[in-house]
C-alpha cells in the first residue's frame, strides 16, 4: 500500500508535474498525486506561498503554469550517497542504454567537483557482467503502471505472453515489484476473476481508466508476488525431502511452491512451466536427499540431469590427481 506523504513531498511532486505538463488541471493533478482535487489546490497554494509562481486559467486552454524562469530545487548530493547511486546504476544496468547513460551523465556533470570526479572514475574503470535472467521493461509502460498503482486505479494492460500472442486485460494494479533483474506486476485480473502476476517488459501499453480500486489489507507485494509464481503454471510438482522442514526451509524459495512438514520429513507442492529448469536450478542446488512424487515432466527432467552428471564420471580411474593449475 502507498505509504504516507507530507505535504510538502506532495506539493514537490505537484510542482514536478506543472513543469512537465503546463496546463494541467486540479482533477489531473488531482488524480496523478492519488488525491483529492481539493487536496491538489492546497498544494497549489503550498506552492504559490512558498514563492512559486502558479497560475491558472480558465477554459479548453486553460490549467495551472509556472511561471517563466521557475526551476526545481538542486538536489544534493553527499559522496557516499553519489557513489552508491553510481554502483546501483551499474548493477541495474550493466549494459546502460543511451536514456539511462544520458540520465546518469547529466548527475555526474551536476555533482560538486571533488564529489563528480569519484563518482565519474567509478562509472569509468568498474564493469558489471549483465544478468541472464534480466528482462528491462520500456520505461513509459513502467511509469504508467506505477503512476496508476499511486493513483489506486484500474488499467487496461495489452500483454503479449511467451508464444507471442496478444490480449487485453483489465486489471487492478497493486504493485510492481522488481525481483532478480525482472520487473513484475503484482494484481487482480478481472479476466481471471483471480491473483496475477505479469512480466513488465511484456506489457505492449497501458490505458488507464476513471474506476478506483482498493489493495488487500495488509499486502506484502514481495510475499505476495513470491507465493504466486510458484503456483499456477502448467506442469505439477511434488517432491519429498529426507530432512526435517526447518532444515529445508532456508534452501527453497516461495516460487519453488508450498513447503508442509510430515514428521521428521518435509514435502514441496508446487508447479513450474520450465521441468529442467526447476530440476537443474533450482532442486540440485537444494543439500539435500530427496525424490519426485508427482509431475511426470519433473521427474523425467531430474532423471535426463542424473543421466547426464553420471556420465560425465563414467570410467574415471582412481589413482593420483593431476596437479592441478
Amino acid at each position: 500500500m502507498p505509504s504516507e506523504t507530507s505535504p510538502t513531498a506532495r506539493a514537490l511532486r505537484a510542482l514536478e508535474l506543472l513543469q512537465t505538463r503546463p496546463g494541467t488541471t486540479a482533477n489531473e493533478l488531482a488524480d496523478r498525486l492519488g488525491v483529492t482535487e481539493r487536496a491538489a489546490r492546497r498544494y497549489v497554494e503550498i506552492l504559490r506561498e512558498a514563492g512559486v509562481p502558479v497560475t491558472s486559467a480558465r477554459g479548453p486552454h486553460g490549467g495551472y503554469r509556472l511561471g517563466r524562469g521557475t526551476r526545481l530545487p538542486p538536489v544534493m548530493f553527499t559522496q557516499t550517497e553519489a557513489l552508491g547511486l553510481v554502483m546501483a546504476v551499474l548493477h541495474a544496468h550493466p549494459e546502460a542504454d543511451d536514456l539511462v547513460g544520458t540520465a546518469l551523465g547529466k548527475v555526474i556533470r551536476a555533482l560538486p567537483e571533488d564529489v563528480g570526479r569519484q563518482a565519474a572514475t567509478l562509472r569509468e574503470h568498474a564493469s558489471a557482467a549483465p544478468d541472464r535472467y534480466a528482462a528491462r521493461p520500456d520505461t513509459a509502460v513502467t511509469s504508467d503502471l506505477v503512476a496508476a498503482v499511486a493513483a489506486r486505479r484500474r488499467v487496461l494492460v495489452t500483454y503479449r505472453g511467451e508464444s507471442g500472442s496478444e490480449w487485453v486485460a483489465e486489471v487492478d494494479p497493486w504493485a510492481v515489484v522488481v525481483r532478480y533483474g525482472r520487473w513484475y506486476l503484482l494484481c487482480h485480473s478481472h479476466r481471471a476473476g483471480a491473483v496475477r502476476t505479469y512480466r513488465v517488459d511484456r506489457v505492449r501499453a497501458v490505458e488507464r481508466t476513471t474506476t478506483a480500486f482498493t489493495p488487500p489489507d495488509g499486502l506484502d507485494p514481495v510475499a505476495a508476488l513470491e507465493e504466486h509464481l510458484g503456483t499456477g503454471w502448467q506442469f505439477a510438482t511434488r517432491v519429498v525431502f529426507d530432512a526435517p522442514l526447518a532444515d529445508v526451509a532456508p534452501w527453497v524459495g516461495a516460487q519453488m511452491g508450498r513447503l508442509e512438514a510430515v514428521g521428521d520429513r518435509c514435502v514441496l507442492v508446487g508447479s513450474t512451466r520450465n521441468p529442467a529448469m526447476y530440476a537443474q536450478e533450482w532442486l540440485a542446488s537444494v543439500p539435500f536427499a530427496f525424490r519426485v512424487e508427482g509431475g511426470p515432466e519433473l521427474r523425467a527432467a531430474v532423471g535426463a540431469l542424473a543421466e547426464r552428471l553420471a556420465a560425465a564420471v563414467a570410467g574415471a580411474v582412481d589413482g593420483p590427481q593431476a596437479p592441478g593449475r
